[in-house]
């Protein structure tokens, strides 16, 4: 497989450290509101990589953090009179609901900041120690960027780029460069936790650096992981940061590779909550179902910004209605359980269960830096000609088995089918609505079986006005979807 390295800014050949096995770590939210169309975007972004590498063969090892400590979570705590560690947690449980409603699996590891505090002081205390971390006369603790000759290699920003950090310079740092680690206690309206280091809290980028040297760092390996990926906003200089305290304290870098999602943007503008502009998922999640969403984040590259609009939303919906109608058409039942992690050998039956031709030309796009775009086009080929096939030959039992294996693959990757096809068909329809179509239906059974043709074909296009359409079956049973 081919990813682009944002670090060599060109598309490399995946070699994982280890044969078999590739670990990843994925920048997570910090929890003091809820959650967005962009973390929902990279969070899928990564869930599909996840998922490809699996069934590329390879085990896939994933953390997630939460930054749970934070100045923008301290201000909502003293703004709302709730204690930081339950607004924290309120946020961490509400994002975990998106993501599930996005079909976006849970990482292997989801650590957060205030349990590795004491991993985070270790850190710093090393970088104290070989003199590549001081002390500021407030009590903070900066990192000493001119004692690390590679910094702004990953994002090629040079020793004389004066772009603002996160941080801002305060009186006594050596370079205005130089970014903040640790920082002191400083009384009434701050938080602090006691440490080696003091009364205090970690800065926003040393507890990346530490979680990762705690969970899921390689110790006999030229890098620490495989791959660190996040939003493009991340690259500097969180990222960039991140990587010159690493290599400080390991003397080694801490991923082979690093990828970045492209922005969401509303009307030109990078979503983001400090600009008024954020679509919540939350939001979202009332007026479509995450499935649709999920489909809809997934129409641009994952490098490329997405202008959100609703208008291209249900464009691409009409994709998922061929999904499911296929389904539907098919019956479809899956053989693996799809909304768990898969053991390689199920993957590896239902692999030689699909098509050929469409198994060899989905996997290639993807191998190609997860062109979902190309592997769109190889699905919407593969629906088009399934169902021209089973026109002509409707009862093609070794067909239809293909066919199915097919569906199973696009939804183990994508996430994207994984509904019962009634249940997609009635999606938007409120549970009052469905009782009163319910109600209709019963009524026009009973026309029917009375003789009253007139009364049931009266019901019929009284819903069909209301954007309801009924199929009758075998048996007396009556289907209905929302058109």
């Amino acid at each position: 497989m081919k990813i682009y390295d944002s670090h060599l800014k060109e598309k490399v050949n995946l070699v994982p450290l280890k044969p078999d096995e590739i670990r990843i770590y994925v920048c997570g939210p910090t929890v003091y509101d809820n959650a967005h169309l962009g973390h929902a975007r990279s969070a899928i972004i990564f869930d599909i990589l996840a998922r490809f590498l699996e069934i590329l063969g390879y085990k896939v090892i994933m953390a997630k953090n939460f930054t749970d400590i934070d100045d923008k979570l301290i201000n909502k705590s003293l703004q709302t009179n709730i204690p930081i560690d339950n607004l924290a947690h309120t946020y961490i449980q509400s994002y975990l609901s998106d993501m599930q409603s996005l079909n976006v699996r849970r990482a292997d590891i989801e650590p957060k900041a205030t349990d590795f505090l004491e991993s985070i002081s270790s850190f710093i205390q090393v970088l104290l120690d070989k003199q590549i971390a001081y002390r500021l006369p407030n009590g903070d603790i900066c990192l000493e960027v001119a004692k690390d000759l590679k910094y702004g290699n990953l994002s090629n920003h040079t020793h004389d780029d004066n772009t603002i950090h996160r941080v801002a310079v305060e009186d006594g740092k050596r370079d205005s460069r130089d970014f903040v680690l640790w920082k002191a206690y400083k009384g009434e309206g701050d938080i602090g936790y006691e440490s080696i280091l003091g009364k205090g809290r970690p800065g926003w980028h040393i507890e990346c650096s530490a979680m990762v040297d705690s969970v899921l760092s390689y110790n006999d390996k030229q890098c620490c992981i495989d791959i660190h990926a996040g939003g493009a906003d991340l690259f500097f200089p969180h990222h960039e940061n991140e990587a010159s305290q690493t290599r400080c304290y390991t003397n080694k870098e801490i991923a082979k590779y690093w990828m970045h999602n492209g922005f969401v943007t509303i009307d030109g503008e990078k979503m983001s909550k400090s600009l008024g502009n954020s679509f919540f998922i939350k939001d979202a999640l009332k007026s479509y179902h995450g499935e649709i969403i999920r489909n809809y984040l997934l129409s641009t590259h994952y490098r490329l910004p997405l202008n959100f609009n609703e208008i291209d939303l249900l464009a691409s919906k009409k994709r998922l209605d061929k999904i499911y109608r296929l389904k539907k058409r098919l019956i479809f039942t899956p053989s693996i359980a799809i909304d768990i992690k898969p053991k390689q050998g199920e993957l590896k039956q239902l692999l030689n269960k699909c098509d050929e031709t469409f198994r060899e030309n989905f996997i290639l796009a993807l191998s190609d830096d997860l062109n979902v775009s190309l592997a769109l086009s190889v699905i919407e080929e593969f629906l088009k000609e399934a169902n021209e096939y089973l026109d002509s030959n409707p009862k093609d039992k070794a067909y239809k088995i293909k066919v199915c294996a097919n569906l199973e693959l696009i939804d183990i990757v994508f996430g994207l089918g994984s509904l019962d096809f009634l249940t997609y068909f009635q999606l938007g329809v409120s549970a009052k609505q469905k009782e009163y179509i319910e109600d209709l239906i019963n009524r026009r059974t009973k026309a029917k079986q009375s003789k009253d043709f007139d009364l049931a074909d009266s019901i019929r296009k009284q819903l069909e006005k209301e954007e309801i359409l009924l199929m009758d079956k075998a048996g007396g049973i009556t289907e209905w979807e929302k058109l």
